[in-house]
């Protein structure tokens, strides 16, 4: 059900960016299995209006159309709205905003969302709720100081209400995360912060599921460090390169701005569409 689910956002996120001509794609592509986790396994929400619902902040929030997609596909926004996205007098524009139903926290400030989420996490512990706070968070989210704060924050106030996912990809907009500021040894580091951590493969609905569902063990709030393909599920923007040469595109970027042509969205809508 999910695998199915993580199709559909895919080819959402194609048909959108392409009608819209906005790019951005590669980075909703890689989150499109977390998401479908995520809203069909693991999120307490019955209604986007209950006020003891989980909260979800998607802190990379360049990859909005992939929670628009999910949105549409729980029947929270409308096909009419999602044909919306990136127009004139919209509330689906790139990044989420907190007036749209299903979206708690208007984000797009990278850095920005898990400060959000420690917040969100201490005010259900001190309402007494039982709600949870997941946010997703992207690797290059890493060399942002205020992430670190707020680690430091959710750790020294053991927030086991929280659980933030980290989009692994390995890329960012100005190129290889690597290349840009490197950030090794991920678990170690958030260990340090007193974090409990978990490693998966974030295509695998198994792993993110078992990472995702499993109840903490101590005391900690918990980071599960997912590592995934950028542009997942197209071959050319998993590997950097665009389908023709029509314009001067330079790896590893190429897709994180970028929107698509005929013949690359053409390529892009077959491979997702015959994905087993």
């Amino acid at each position: 059900m999910h695998r199915a689910t993580a199709k559909r956002i895919r080819q959402i996120v194609l048909e959108q960016s392409k009608r819209a001509n906005v790019g951005h794609i590669g980075s909703c592509l890689c989150v499109a299995d977390i998401l479908a986790v995520l809203y069909g396994e693991v999120l307490r929400v019955e209604s986007p209006e209950d006020p003891d619902r989980d909260r979800f902040i998607l802190s990379k929030g360049h990859a909005g159309l992939a929670l628009f997609a999910t949105l549409a596909l729980k029947g929270w926004i409308s096909d009419t709205d999602l044909g919306t996205f990136c127009g004139d007098n919209t509330m689906l524009g790139v990044h989420p905003e907190a007036g749209l139903r299903g979206v708690d926290f208007s984000t797009g400030s990278l850095g920005q969302g898990l400060c959000m989420a420690t917040g969100a996490a201490l005010a259900a512990r001190l309402q007494g709720s039982s709600r949870r706070v997941y946010c997703l968070i992207s690797d290059a989210e890493c060399n942002e100081g205020s992430v670190w704060e707020a680690a430091m924050f959710a750790a020294h106030h053991g927030l086991t209400n929280l659980t933030t996912i980290l989009d692994w990809n390995g890329q960012q907009a100005f190129g290889r995360t690597a290349d840009v500021l490197n950030c090794p040894n991920l678990a170690e580091r958030w260990q340090a912060f007193g974090w409990r951590t978990s490693e998966v493969d974030g295509h695998s609905h198994t792993e993110l599921t078992a990472a995702l569902t499993q109840e903490s063990p101590s005391d900690k709030p918990h980071i599960v460090l997912a590592r995934t393909t950028f542009g997942k599920g197209v071959s050319y923007m998993e590997q950097g390169v665009p389908v023709t040469q029509a314009h001067l595109r330079v790896a590893p970027i190429n897709w994180h701005y970028l929107p698509m042509g005929d013949a690359e969205y053409a390529t892009a809508i077959f491979e997702v569409g015959n994905a087993k």
